[in-house]
């Protein structure tokens, strides 16, 4: 099967990549030149622009956007849809939220444009080892699309199906990330506890190693855990500052919004935005509160 992929950045050009090994023809645009460059070392047909990309494609197109959630989006499908015909498909692979993924399918639907939404975990690993897809869309457009999703999955009958209609796949991409910010915050906080449990000497990443056979909390995610502390035991170097792109806010906005507790996920997402306060107001009132009502000495700076 032929495609482009719009975003050749390291996620979009290992997807195409994966794809070109697969056996399907690629061709890929990106707004960045060194972008297109790299891609053509890798199998992947480069073109100077939107317009020639649709023009290297058979009729109907299949066009996969790898671009940043948000506004890019709107304006990239801005500039590809006149470009676009009938019968012609755009399939979001990207982060987006699910009620812009359905406001655009419902764009996109009246211009006889089918619009497929794919939440894609995998990360920087998905190359090797495939991508998890989560895919929201018409069913017969899904199935028309069926050996592309099944080449980039870990196996043809493995991590892919369609889950519902446009912007289910993108809502459980989201649901998936507020889980992974819940994990991710369990791991963190147990092994600050054993970091600081300072006369046992523990070596965490012998701990890691253990766990990651046989144990309860054995994951892919324990396993990239226990890589990251053999590489750095002490984590030198690295600010104690956690970004969120933006899927942890969602899933607990949803939650709220349809009267569902959601304590772990809401306080891993919480537990990030406190990392970025260096110079907490809050800590230091609750100090002076506790100097007021009991005399409990304030450290200064």
């Amino acid at each position: 099967m032929e495609l482009g992929m719009i975003g050749l950045g390291r996620m979009g050009a290992n997807m195409a990549e994966r794809l070109a090994k697969g056996g399907h023809r690629v061709a890929g645009y990106d707004p960045g030149g060194p972008a297109r460059e790299a891609a053509a070392s890798r199998g992947i047909h480069p073109a100077a622009s939107l317009a020639e990309l649709v023009g290297a494609l058979p009729a109907p197109r299949v066009l996969w956007m790898m671009v940043p959630a948000g506004t890019i989006v709107d304006q990239t499908l801005a500039a590809l849809v006149p470009l676009l015909s009938p019968g012609d498909t755009v399939i979001d692979g990207g982060n987006s939220f699910y009620k812009d993924t359905t406001r655009r399918a419902a764009q996109l639907t009246e211009n006889g444009i089918h619009y497929v939404d794919c939440g894609t975990s995998g990360g920087v690993w998905g190359l090797a080892e495939g991508y998890s897809l989560m895919i929201g869309g018409e069913a017969a457009t899904v199935e028309r699309l069926q050996p592309i999703f099944a080449t980039l999955a870990p196996a043809k009958d493995k991590g892919w199906g369609r889950v519902g209609p446009s912007g289910a796949g993108h809502f459980s991409k989201m649901v998936h990330n507020g889980i992974e910010y819940g994990m991710m915050q369990a791991y963190a906080e147990g092994f600050a506890i054993l970091q600081h449990k300072t006369e046992f000497g523990l070596d965490l990443h012998q701990i890691a190693d253990i766990w990651r056979d046989g144990s309860v909390v054995r994951s892919w995610l324990l396993d990239l855990t226990a890589d990251a502390l053999k590489k750095n035991p002490t984590m030198a170097g690295i600010a104690p500052y956690v970004e969120d792109s933006g899927e942890g806010r969602w899933t607990v906005a949803e939650a709220i919004d349809l009267n569902v507790a959601a304590p772990v996920i809401t306080l891993s997402l919480l537990e990030r935005l406190r990392s970025r306060d260096d110079d907490s107001f809050a800590d230091k009132l609750l100090a002076a509160m506790r100097n007021e009502f009991g005399g409990h000495r304030i450290k200064t700076d």
